[in-house]
Formats: C-alpha cells, structure tokens, sequence
C-alpha cells in the first residue's frame, strides 16, 4: 500500500529549481533511502514533505490526503514526522523529560484539564511517563534516562533524536542523517535499531551518506542529483547503475 505520494513536487529559491518535477511514493513498512551528493536536493525533499517548505507546484498525498503546504506541527499529527541533521533537543532537559515534552502532538487531554490536574489529566500523564520508557528501551537510552541531554555524547544525542521523533507516534518516520558523527559502532546499532523500528510497524524514510549502511538497511533506495532523480530501485540494481555512479557512487561502486 502507498502511503506517501508524491506527483510533480517542485521547489524553486529564486530562479533556481532545488527540488524539478519528482515523482515517487514510498509504501507503507518499507525503508526507503535517498542518496545524492551534497546540494542535490534531499533535505529540501524533506523540508517540503513536512510543511517547512511549499511546494512551488506539485502535490504530497499522505494517508490518501493532499497535505501539499500544510502547517509542520499539523502534518506530524498526521503521523508524518522527522528528525533533523542538527540535534532538536531540549539540552537543559533530562532525556526522560525530553521524550514527555515530544509526547504533546499526541496528547489527549486539553489544556483546562491539564490546568486543573483532573483525573483524566493524571491518567495520561501516567500513560506518557510509561511510554516514554518504552521508547527510550527501544532505542537503547534508558540507562541515561536520567542525564542532561545537552551532557550525552554525539552518538547517544543522536539517537535521543530519533526517540523524540518516535514520541510524536509516527506511521511515516523521515530521518535525516542519523548516523552523521557516530563512530562504525554506533552506526551500526543505530540502522539496527532503525530496522526494528519499521519491523514494529513504521515505516522509514532516511536520508544518509553512509553508502554501505544505506545499502545494507534499505530496502529501495532512490538516488537524487541536481534536484532530479536519476534512478530507483533495490540496493543490488542502484550500486550497478552506471548514472549513479558516475554522479555519485564513483569509487564506491565495488563496496
């Protein structure tokens, strides 16, 4: 089933088009990638799936609804949600307290009840504490629940961002560069993590450089240059197509 679609997406910075004419879906409980060298366009894909930017023209279909220009906070409470390459983290906050503080777009109870502390306000402050856990236990940080994010090392402020990501209950989760800065370990056990994360339900779209493990984790991938795309498909066909790796893969191609 498609999940996302996307006809004719185009963005424009003055007389330069960023983002030309693209067309592609991603389907739901799939990872799909997006590669490209630097200034091809990937994070202004992201920007405009997710309502920081508007579409010059061309359309973004989520769920089946045309969420084309839609408000950022509006679109992931639709369930399309993302991280960013800069660590978003409440720093002076402790991780626990940053997966509750991500929890909002979720929450059921409206303000009045929150302000009168009413028993349907504790019930699902009690739920969130309990959920925080569960996602802090998925992605490997509940041992440093306690810590100053802005203390926690690259790799662990990485992961910390996924998991406010996840706190938002995504069905599409859009990770850009989440292994940006780790080292091979904390790579790996991240695009593990990332496949667990699709294995339980959500479906993931990621953007990274990281050849091998975009090669090893997805299970399409689509490959973007000069703000066009130039080729998709599985990893096995994209490392063999000769355009990607002229524009992109070069020395790459045998890894």
């Amino acid at each position: 089933m498609v999940l996302l679609e996307v006809r004719g997406l185009t963005k424009y910075f003055g007389g330069l088009a960023a983002v030309s004419t693209l067309d592609f879906d991603v389907n739901q409980g799939e990872i799909l990638g997006l590669i490209g060298p630097n200034g091809a366009g990937k994070t202004t894909i992201f920007n405009l799936l997710t309502g920081f930017y508007r579409p010059t023209s061309g359309t973004v279909t989520f769920k089946g609804r045309d969420i084309s220009g839609l408000k950022p906070d509006y679109i992931a409470s639709l369930g399309l949600v993302r991280t960013f390459q800069a660590d978003t983290l409440f720093r002076s906050k402790t991780v626990f307290d940053n997966i509750l503080m991500a929890q909002h777009l979720q929450r059921r109870a409206g303000f009045f009840s929150l302000l009168v502390n009413s028993s349907s306000a504790r019930g699902e402050e009690s739920e969130s504490q309990k959920r925080a856990i569960e996602i802090l236990e998925r992605i490997e940080l509940a041992e440093v629940k306690g810590e100053l994010a802005g203390s926690l090392p690259h790799g662990f402020q990485r992961a910390l961002g996924v998991a406010i990501a996840l706190a938002a209950d995504p069905e599409l989760i859009l990770l850009d560069e989440p292994i940006t800065g780790m080292s091979a370990g904390e790579a790996e056990t991240m695009m593990s993590q990332i496949q667990r994360i699709r294995d339980q339900g959500i479906t993931v779209f990621l953007v990274e450089h990281d050849m091998k493990a975009v090669m090893n984790t997805c299970d399409r991938i689509m490959v973007l240059n000069f703000g066009k795309k130039i080729a998709e498909g599985p990893p096995e066909s994209i490392k063999e197509n000769k355009d990607v790796i002229e524009s992109y893969l070069g020395s790459e191609e045998g890894e």
